[in-house]
């Protein structure tokens, strides 16, 4: 097994563990809201702006990684009438395209979004969070992305990645 795989590997395996954490975070303090509801008649007021970050976090993490594991959605009824031939170039351009967004879109756009966010010293309502902080997974997935994408695109060269 080459380097490139055992790393991707191993980035893989700890956003797996990053993300069931996250998840676990939501899914407690979710059933701690409803406890607090129903069996306390009180509301903690910073339940659901945790659990809304914890979401935000998860879906774009998650994002990223399903990226790695190529699991994203897809639609290929067009792509699956292609020859071989046809299907590699299409597959080298999804990967630049999706490597071109990611650099663009969440690694530029998200760093300019972290930062104006933190210079202007916006905080969360409740839990009083820098913004910046819940906004920097754009440009952490970004990233991840990128690398991502990187990898496949050398598995497509070397012909492990076909579908």
């Amino acid at each position: 097994m080459k380097k490139a795989d055992i790393l991707f590997e191993k980035v893989c395996r700890i956003m797996e563990i990053i993300l069931v954490f996250i998840f676990g975070l939501l899914v407690i303090d979710v059933l701690s809201q409803v406890f607090s509801r129903y069996v306390l008649n009180t509301s903690f007021a910073f339940t659901e702006e945790l659990a809304r970050f914890s979401l935000i976090w998860l879906s774009i993490l998650g994002a990223a990684y399903l990226s790695g594991k190529r699991e994203h959605l897809s639609m290929d009824f067009l792509y699956q009438k292609f020859s071989s031939k046809t299907k590699k170039k299409a597959l080298i351009f999804i990967e630049i395209c999706i490597l071109l967004f990611a650099l663009v879109v969440m690694v530029i756009g998200g760093f300019n979004l972290v930062y104006t966010t933190l210079h202007l010293g916006q905080l969360s309502g409740t839990l009083r969070i820098p913004l910046g902080y819940i906004y920097a997974v754009l440009p952490i997935s970004g990233l991840f992305i990128m690398c991502f994408s990187v990898y496949h695109l050398g598995k497509i060269n070397a012909n492990e990645i076909t579908e």
